[in-house]
């Protein structure tokens, strides 16, 4: 086996191929123990031509546009290779690519720093607020609403709900392209709701902790609740780009309910994920993340909330009670540290049975309609929940300062949460249970 050339290319330039793409390559050779062995060299040729691999190439800093000139003229000669699309802001593309073009681009480019897999990224309200105090914090005689605070949720669209309405103040498609706002897998409509839904169509009963603030639906994920690295880097940059244009009303916070197995990269900032994040962050866009839902075994935290930068939520089951003695973490909720041993999750949200908003005929609709909540809402449960729940939080605290830096609201969240049980493992629990009465400033 070790004689194919793309075995030999593989071990060639594993430094500069993450572990997913090694593997996907290496898994063509599969095939072959049912193949005669006069058709090997054959069908290898074949597949080293006309297999197309989808990957984000990573150019070295400062060589950019290079890089890219690089790769564009070495695609011209091998056919149905071609750049998708361009991410300048953290120096890398996507591309697709055949094993014998990638060959060449790595012999031949010395501006490559890394090829990644544009591998698979998923999708991952009433005591739940008050469980959290966020029902009605007031300051200097205002009940905060997140009244002029943007949220944008990066997920699978957002349905036109009656608790939405009138604050959809934008939504964009990258994975059918459509205009209007719509959402074929339910998943981001309830995020939505959980972070922001003014309970209209239950007279307030089922509402997030910010009823007025306004929303960015920005769809990464298909019917099935998947997408890639690709579509989630687009979803992203595009938050960062809006800003840049539209000054006058920026997105001031990002929910990322979504995520991947983070890989064993040689420091976390090398995950593409965490690279566009980041750039949020020193944006000045406030990021909340999964945590996941891989249960009670330690180092499960998906990417990008390895992040050390983001706020990173794990979930808490509340028990559907206001009591805080019988609360505790949900076992789904991934645990810390993150596999680069840093201290994660950040924090913890309610996250079990939350009720929010319905997207009717959706795929969730239609395959949990034993969760259905009346004719409007939908009970889900996840990390997927708390992390809204938290972002409506942070919209809380930005409308009451708006000057607020991500690293100022990351540090009053913290230091707010409730710290309801002794000799708690920060690695399970975080700083500790959300709690918007103490983390909003006076």
């Amino acid at each position: 086996m070790f004689g194919y050339s793309m075995v030999q290319m593989v071990r060639t330039y594993a430094h500069k191929l993450d572990k997913p793409l090694r593997e996907t390559i290496l898994n063509v050779y599969k095939p072959f123990k049912w193949t005669p062995c006069f058709l090997h060299k054959w069908f290898e040729g074949m597949i080293m031509k006309r297999k197309k691999v989808s990957v984000i190439i990573e150019f070295e800093k400062g060589c950019h546009q290079e890089g890219s000139i690089q790769v564009e003229q070495i695609f011209q000669s091998h056919s149905g290779c071609k750049i998708r699309q361009d991410f300048s802001r953290i120096s890398c593309c996507s591309a697709n690519i055949t094993p014998l073009a990638l060959e060449k681009m790595l012999s031949s480019c010395n501006m490559i720093r890394k090829v990644y897999l544009n591998r698979e990224v998923k999708a991952l309200l009433d005591v739940a607020v008050e469980s959290a105090s966020a029902r009605h914090v007031e300051r200097g005689g205002t009940t905060l609403t997140g009244k002029g605070v943007t949220i944008a949720v990066i997920d699978t669209g957002i349905h036109t709900h009656q608790d939405l309405e009138g604050r959809i103040v934008d939504f964009v498609d990258f994975i059918n392209g459509r205009t209007e706002p719509y959402d074929d897998n339910g998943h981001g409509t309830h995020c939505a709701g959980d972070a922001l839904g003014d309970g209209s169509a239950s007279s307030g009963l089922y509402r997030g902790p910010a009823p007025e603030a306004n929303l960015v639906g920005v769809k990464v994920l298909d019917k099935l609740g998947s997408g890639s690295l690709e579509t989630v880097i687009q979803g992203v940059d595009y938050c960062i780009t809006y800003n840049e244009i539209h000054q006058d009303r920026r997105i001031d916070i990002i929910n990322m309910s979504l995520g991947a197995t983070a890989q064993p990269f040689e420091k976390e900032t090398d995950d593409p994920m965490v690279k566009i994040v980041n750039e949020a962050w020193d944006s000045g866009i406030v990021v909340c993340v999964a945590a996941g839902n891989e249960g009670d075994d330690p180092g499960t935290i998906a990417s990008p909330g390895v992040s050390e930068k983001v706020i990173t939520v794990g979930a808490l089951d509340d028990r559907n009670t206001l009591d805080r003695s019988d609360d505790d973490v949900a076992s789904f909720s991934s645990r810390g540290p993150t596999i680069y041993g840093k201290e994660k999750p950040d924090l913890l949200a309610p996250g079990v049975n939350i009720i929010s908003l319905r997207s009717p005929k959706s795929l969730i609709d239609k395959l949990q309609k034993g969760s259905r909540v009346g004719t409007d809402y939908i009970s889900l449960s996840g990390t997927s929940m708390a992390t809204p729940i938290c972002a409506g939080i942070v919209a809380l605290i930005l409308q009451q300062q708006p000057t607020a830096t991500p690293d100022d609201v990351k540090y009053r969240l913290k230091n707010g949460t409730d710290l309801w049980r002794e000799n708690r493992d920060r690695y399970v629990y975080g700083a500790g249970y959300i709690n918007a009465e103490n983390s909003v400033p006076q």
